[in-house]
């Protein structure tokens, strides 16, 4: 591998995508890319005692089925790169302890897909792992209990909140293979824009966001129209809003007319009651892992540059009226 400009890696030999897989909730399953997932649970308990044990049950379906989709057992897995919302990555701990799999727990928070998959595609490209998983997931339940009130409380919900998507998406990487390559990627710089209203993420999350962004066309020498998407994980409608907007102000890119987010992707926003969009590890994870590597493994689109974006906050921080520091994270994709 290659260090491109500042801040940029490029693969020697860019790691495929054998395959992926994606599992959600009932309100994904009724959304516009209802057509897309794998697998959808008919409720969001899906058959677990508590909603932290269905979210491991996401992260179980959606692994499993990608490891099977690429024609492996999980023996052949040299490592996974797994992340959640939940403290101590429980989810994603609980999901993946009966597969015997060596385990890196990550936390980007609602940007750990993107950094899953470039760790997974350093690994393979610099010769630790042959095969190695990316995996995310998220569960609107286990993280309104975690960061907001319990669901029992019934709080109202701003305007400006997002949904947190029940959903996991996971890719098995390898060195070697047919599938959509990982060409590039790059890791984002802690980014604190002062915000405190944890009821705003897509606010918190855009700076970051565009950042990266533009550290990376830089690094690259490359302007937005050479992508077909350039993707954002979960900044929802207000924080897309944001990210167009200091795109051209503070870094003189104009991203309009390429730009797509995850979060707007996943819900229909007009007849779901999700207020500004989707989020959480699992939203940008569910749908990379369907629609955006279908239609790059088709040849409908070439180029995306897929940047997931995380705020960094605990809820002792956020009880704590701290501010918000965020971070996003990008990977290359290409067919």
């Amino acid at each position: 591998m290659n260090r491109t400009g500042k801040y940029t890696v490029e693969f020697s030999t860019p790691p495929v995508i054998l395959a992926s897989a994606a599992s959600v909730g009932k309100a994904e399953g009724e959304g516009p890319l209802k057509d897309e997932f794998d697998i959808i649970n008919e409720n969001d308990g899906i058959g677990s005692d508590t909603w932290e044990h269905a979210e491991a049950e996401l992260v179980n379906q959606a692994v499993g089925l990608a490891i099977k989709k690429a024609g492996l057992m999980p023996q052949n897995i040299d490592i996974a790169y797994a992340g959640d919302l939940i403290n101590q990555c429980t989810s994603s701990t609980f999901g993946l302890r009966n597969l015997d799999i060596p385990l890196c727990g990550l936390f980007g928070a609602c940007s750990t897909f993107a950094l899953a998959l470039f760790c997974a595609a350093l690994a393979t490209d610099s010769g630790a792992a042959r095969i190695a998983v990316a995996e995310a997931s998220s569960h609107f339940c286990s993280a309104e209990k975690q960061f907001r009130y319990p669901l029992e409380y019934g709080g109202q919900r701003a305007p400006t909140t997002q949904r947190t998507a029940t959903a996991s998406g996971a890719c098995v990487v390898a060195s070697k293979g047919n599938g959509v390559k990982i060409t590039k990627g790059i890791l984002g710089r802690i980014t604190d824009y002062g915000v405190t209203d944890i009821g705003n993420m897509g606010a918190a999350m855009a700076p970051a966001a565009a950042r990266t962004i533009s550290d990376f066309l830089n690094d690259t020498n490359t302007k937005p129209q050479d992508y077909d998407i350039i993707l954002t994980g979960d900044l929802g409608q207000i924080g897309s809003k944001l990210f167009v907007d200091l795109m051209t102000e503070e870094y003189g890119f104009d991203v309009s007319s390429v730009h797509a987010d995850c979060g707007n992707m996943l819900f229909d926003i007009n007849k779901q009651d999700v207020h500004s969009g989707g989020s959480g590890c699992g939203c940008s994870a569910s749908v990379v892992s369907s629609k955006i590597l279908r239609e790059l493994s088709s040849g409908k689109l070439k180029k995306v540059l897929f940047a997931a974006t995380g705020a960094l906050m605990s809820p002792l921080t956020a009880f704590q009226g701290d501010t918000i520091p965020a971070i996003a994270h990008a990977v290359l994709l290409c067919s």
